[in-house]
C-alpha cells in the first residue's frame, strides 16, 4: 500500500524561516534600492566627476593637453567604479565649442551624447539607456556617460553582496528554532504513546499535566472526550441490564399464559389465559418500541428542520389518541390558534407530544380531563403545554420522573417507566427545556415544554 507522504512540523518550521529570510532578503534589495536612488537625487557620483573635469581643463587652450586629461581620466576610471556600475564602463567624449570631435570612447562610435546642460539626463545609446552628464568651459564642451543603474542592474549586485551573510545567518537561527520545536514536541509524542499502548477498553483519565501552555487544551479535550465516552458506555450498560430487567417481567407472563392456554380444558380458562397472553404481547412490543425509540434519539443527528403547521399537527396526534381516551371516558382537550406555522424538528416534536399524551391517559382516572396547550411567545418559540386532573406527582419527584424506567409509587396503570425519559431526550436533543408545572384546577400535573423553532 503507497503511504502517504505528510508534512511535518520540523518541515514546516525549516520552510518558515526560509520564507523569513527570502523576506529579509527582499526588503534589504528594495531598501538599498530606495537608498541608492535617493543618493543619486542628492548627488550623483556621474556630476561629480563631470564638475571636477570641467575645472580641470577650464584652464587648458590647448587641444592635445585637453585631449589628454581626457584620455587619462578615461584609462583611470576604467578600473573604477561610479554610481555602482562595473569598472571600465565609464564613456567620455570631448569637443570644441564649435562642434569639432576631438576625443571619443571607442565604444560610443562616434556618436554624440546630448544632456541636460549639468545636470544628468538618460539617454539611450545603442537601445541600452545610459545616464549623460554634460558640462561646458568657453572654449570646450565634455560628455560622460555611464549604464543607467535599473532595478534589474542593481539587484544581482545587492543579491551578492547582502546573500553570504544571510547564508550564513540561516543555519545560527534555523538550529535554536529547531531545537525549540524537537523538545517542544517530545510531551506531545509521549502522550501519543501513552495513547497507543492503551487498551480499546481502558477508557480511564489520561492523568497528563502538560508542560506547556499550548498542550493544555489538547488534554483538557481529551480528557472531555474520555468521560462523555465513559458516560455513554456506563448510560448503555445500565440501559441494557434495566431493558433486560424490564423485559423479562412480560417475557414471563407470556411463557406462563403460553403453557396455561397449552393446558386448559375449558374454553373459559382458554380465553382467560389467551386475553392474559394477548396483554402480555402488548404491553412487551410497547416497551420495545420505547426502547428502539430512545435508543433512536440517543444516537440519531436531530432531523432536517421542516416549517409546518405545529397546530394542525398536534391535532393529528390528538386524533390518535382520542381512541384510548375515549375508552375510559377522558376528555381530550386541544387550546391553540387555528395555525400555527414554524420550522422545527417534526420526528422529535411528534415525540414529545405522543409520549406526554399516553402519559397522561394511561395515569389518569377514567373520566378524567386532559388538557393540551400550544402558543407562540417571542422570544421563546413554542410553549407546549399538557396538563391533566390526575392522581399528580409528588413534588420530590419531580426530577427523577424523568428518569428511565423510574415509576412513582402508588399508581395503579402500570407502564414502561419511558415515556417521560423520551420526552427529556427529544426536548434536548431539539435545544428545548421541559419542566413539571401544576395541573388542571390545582390538581394532577403539567408539563411545559418550551421549543426554539422558526416563526
Amino acid at each position: 500500500m503507497k503511504t502517504r507522504w505528510r508534512p511535518s512540523l520540523v518541515q514546516r518550521v525549516f520552510l518558515t524561516v526560509l520564507l523569513a529570510f527570502v523576506v529579509v532578503l527582499l526588503a534589504l534589495q528594495a531598501y538599498m534600492y530606495i537608498s541608492f536612488r535617493q543618493s543619486l537625487a542628492v548627488d550623483q557620483g556621474l556630476s561629480r566627476l563631470g564638475r571636477a573635469l570641467t575645472q580641470a581643463i577650464s584652464q587648458l587652450d590647448d587641444e592635445a593637453r585637453v585631449r589628454a586629461v581626457i584620455a587619462s581620466a578615461e584609462t583611470i576610471y576604467k578600473t573604477m567604479r561610479v554610481s555602482g556600475n562595473p569598472a571600465g564602463t565609464l564613456r567620455f567624449q570631448l569637443s570644441d565649442r564649435g562642434g569639432k570631435l576631438i576625443h571619443s570612447s571607442p565604444e560610443l562610435r562616434g556618436e554624440i551624447p546630448a544632456g541636460s546642460l549639468r545636470k544628468v539626463a538618460t539617454q539611450y545609446i545603442d537601445g541600452e539607456p545610459y545616464w549623460v552628464y554634460q558640462d561646458e568651459t568657453p572654449r570646450w564642451s565634455l560628455r560622460i556617460a555611464e549604464p543607467e543603474r535599473t532595478f534589474a542592474k542593481v539587484l544581482p549586485n545587492n543579491t551578492r553582496s547582502v546573500l553570504p551573510y544571510l547564508l550564513l545567518a540561516f543555519p545560527i537561527v534555523l538550529l535554536p528554532v529547531w531545537f525549540a520545536v524537537k523538545h517542544g514536541l517530545r510531551p506531545l509524542r509521549r502522550l501519543a504513546d501513552g495513547i497507543g499502548r492503551r487498551k480499546a477498553s481502558d477508557l480511564s483519565p489520561l492523568g497528563v499535566d502538560p508542560p506547556y501552555a499550548e498542550l493544555r487544551p489538547l488534554t483538557i479535550a481529551l480528557e472531555r472526550m474520555l468521560r462523555q465516552l465513559r458516560d455513554k458506555v456506563e448510560r448503555e450498560r445500565a440501559f441494557v441490564h434495566d431493558a433486560a430487567h424490564e423485559l423479562r417481567t412480560p417475557m414471563a407472563v407470556i411463557a406462563a399464559q403460553a403453557h396455561a392456554l397449552a393446558g386448559a380444558d375449558s374454553s373459559e380458562s382458554r380465553g382467560r389465559a389467551q386475553e392474559h397472553l394477548e396483554q402480555a404481547i402488548a404491553r412487551a412490543s410497547h416497551l420495545t418500541q420505547q426502547l428502539l425509540e430512545l435508543a433512536l434519539l440517543d444516537d440519531a443527528q436531530p432531523a432536517a428542520p421542516k416549517r409546518v403547521d405545529v397546530a394542525q399537527l398536534t391535532r393529528e396526534i390528538l386524533a390518535h389518541a382520542a381512541p384510548r381516551a375515549m375508552a375510559r371516558n377522558i376528555e381530550l382537550a386541544f387550546d391553540a390558534p387555528d395555525r400555527v406555522s414554524a420550522t422545527i424538528d417534526v420526528p422529535a416534536f411528534q415525540s414529545i407530544v405522543e409520549n406526554l399524551l399516553n402519559n397522561a391517559v394511561q395515569y389518569v382516572h377514567d373520566g378524567a380531563h386532559v388538557t393540551v396547550t400550544l402558543r407562540t411567545e417571542n422570544p421563546a418559540g413554542l410553549v407546549l403545554t399538557v396538563a391533566d386532573d390526575g392522581p399528580g406527582i409528588p413534588a420530590a419527584e419531580h426530577q427523577r420522573v424523568f428518569e428511565r424506567f423510574y415509576r412513582g409509587a402508588g399508581h395503579e396503570a402500570s407502564g414502561s417507566g419511558l415515556g417521560l425519559a423520551i420526552v427529556m431526550q427529544a426536548v434536548g436533543r431539539i435545544g428545548g427545556s421541559v419542566e413539571v408545572t401544576e395541573g388542571l384546577l390545582h390538581k394532577g400535573v403539567g408539563f411545559r415544554i418550551v421549543l426554539p423553532a422558526g416563526l
